[in-house]
């Protein structure tokens, strides 16, 4: 019986050749360099840290180059799959603008001229594939048991040898064509495995996009490409995908580096340009006992993505992060560059980690806090907006309805040479100016400082609104008031004075306005308190006031 007979046998349903599939998903026409990539997670839990980088960076580089960055959900570990798995990617994914240019758009659905871009409709060109390989002789059927091969790998344990399914332990590679066939016609089960050309005395060097040359040994071992269940495993299907898919560059975990060479063994055999792979170090993080240990999923609730949607930090305060752990050289670039588009960033995949990347959530909420006091408070404003409709819809309501006075609490000291950095994320922002609405301000607590006294409190307070306090005043008059007070009530305006003999006074003149502050907005940290005041107006200071 010849190859191509027990390949028909095999195959009986597969009428297409990949001669018809190259002509169905031809070469893109894209620029000279551009960059074709990937985002392909499988449907087995929620998008990571690590997987959000990935796809940051598989979208950013074609971003820049001219190129086209797309979805494929890779789902043919179908055990492992979790309810609406697909449809958590890319959610996860929109709520981080991880556009697509093609790809899945749910789980019925996808978009662009190389679908379908879910493993599991595909299961006809992958055994078209498949039957090629058999009729080459590069791949055969083998019908060893789930208990054969786990006896064989016991035993190759007790020799202290090599596990796999290689050399003399391949049991079903040298059966003749006319044994595979009558097993197949008995009804036997088989899988599909590669019949590997390779030696483990020979190299197969790797030019990593991260990692530069890396040697290994030669694939050797006769892995299982289609289960039997005709489902492909990875390594044979990603070997289809992207070569239909015209993927010129893929960044995977650290974790696929040993399976390197059965890859390139593979589109050796084919005759395919293989991608240009970028094997990624883990994410790092420092714990509490100050030892480096990889993110974890189970321990670390800042790895799950929905941890940054739920908190609302801004997306280009995100993507300015994971750009700096990406990329070594992309603060510096920031820091002489912080009025220029991200995109007007030169990538480096050697720039990237090989060991792993330290992870540091404080860092991204720094650099969150420096992104949002740069906005426009217009701009804050849209985005708070835009977070509260999905999180608080009591709130956002509220600051819709009195959009221009939550704009202008927005921009307390905010246009000036070193705005305020009070906001790090979204869900910062009530905590800070909840005070500011009389719809909210009932408080639990008033966090007096030196001051506690209530009837002296009271006194300040109400002299302050009786004699001083003028809406008209600019801030100079205004501070000048608050100074005139503090000295008529006994304490001192001047501080170098008060250090002097602090027993001759009641306190000083910052005594004195935490007091005002504290009186009028419960808290004795706020920002500027003038602005804070005018802002509120007369008539609801005084009714605080009345209110103590």
């Amino acid at each position: 019986m010849t190859n191509k007979e027990l390949a028909e046998l095999m195959y009986p349903d597969v009428t297409k050749t990949i001669a018809d599939y190259e002509a169905m998903y031809p070469e893109r026409d894209l620029p000279e360099g551009a960059v074709v990539s990937r985002f392909a997670p499988s449907p087995t839990g929620f998008v990571h840290m690590g997987s959000l980088m990935s796809s940051f960076v598989e979208r950013f580089v074609p971003k820049t180059t001219g190129g086209v960055f797309y979805l494929r959900i890779e789902d043919t570990d179908q055990k492992r799959e979790v309810e609406n798995g697909i449809k958590g990617i890319i959610e996860d994914l929109d709520n981080f603008g991880i556009t697509r240019d093609e790809g899945v758009v749910s789980e019925t659905e996808d978009s662009g001229a190389y679908g379908p871009y879910i493993q599991s409709k595909r299961t006809e060109i992958y055994h078209t594939f498949a039957k090629w390989m058999v009729e080459n002789d590069y791949a055969y059927p083998c019908f060893c048991s789930a208990e054969e091969l786990d006896e064989m790998r016991k035993r190759q344990e007790a020799k202290k040898g090599r596990i796999g399914y290689y050399g003399g332990w391949a049991k079903c590679r040298d059966l003749t064509n006319e044994e595979r066939a009558e097993r197949i016609k008995n009804g036997e089960s088989w899988t599909l495995r590669i019949k590997s050309r390779g030696n483990e005395t020979r190299k197969c060097i790797v030019n990593d996009l991260v990692r530069g040359k890396i040697e290994f040994p030669e694939n050797d071992i006769d892995h299982v490409l289609i289960k039997e269940n005709g489902i492909p495993v990875y390594h044979f299907a990603h070997l289809v995908d992207d070569h239909l898919m015209r993927t010129t560059h893929v960044l995977r975990g650290e974790e696929w580096l040993p399976s390197t060479p059965l890859h390139t063994e593979l589109f050796k055999m084919f005759g395919f340009t293989q991608p240009k792979y970028g094997h990624l170090g883990l994410l790092m993080k420092i714990d509490e006992e100050g030892t480096r240990r990889k993110l974890s999923k189970r321990k670390d609730p800042e790895a799950a993505v929905s941890f940054y949607h739920e908190k609302g930090i801004p997306l280009m305060a995100v993507y300015k992060y994971l750009l700096t752990i990406a990329n070594s050289n992309f603060e510096a670039w920031l820091d002489a560059n912080p009025d220029a588009s991200i995109y007007d960033f030169k990538f480096d995949f050697k720039k990237m980690s090989a060991s792993g990347s330290l992870f540091d959530v404080e860092k991204m909420f720094n650099i969150a806090k420096n992104h949002i006091s740069r906005m426009k408070a217009s701009d804050v404003y849209d985005e708070v907006l835009k977070y509260y409709n999905e999180f608080n819809p009591d709130f956002a309501k509220l600051i819709s309805d009195k959009k221009d006075y939550t704009i202008s609490i927005l921009n307390i000291e905010r246009e000036q040479k070193k705005p305020r950095k009070d906001y790090a994320c979204w869900s910062d922002v009530l905590p800070q100016i909840w005070y500011m609405y009389d719809e909210l301000y009932n408080p639990e607590n008033y966090e007096w400082m030196n001051i506690t006294d209530k009837q002296e409190i009271k006194n300040i307070v109400t002299t302050y609104i009786d004699k001083y306090y003028d809406e008209n005043d600019d801030k100079d008059t205004w501070f000048n008031k608050i100074k005139e007070l503090t000295d008529e009530l006994g304490y001192c305006s001047d501080m170098k004075k008060y250090k002097e003999n602090p027993d001759a006074y009641k306190g000083n003149v910052a005594d004195v306005s935490t007091a005002i502050r504290v009186a009028i907005t419960s808290k004795s940290q706020t920002p500027d308190l003038y602005e804070i005041l005018k802002l509120l107006g007369k008539d609801r200071i005084r009714n605080r006031i009345n209110n103590l």
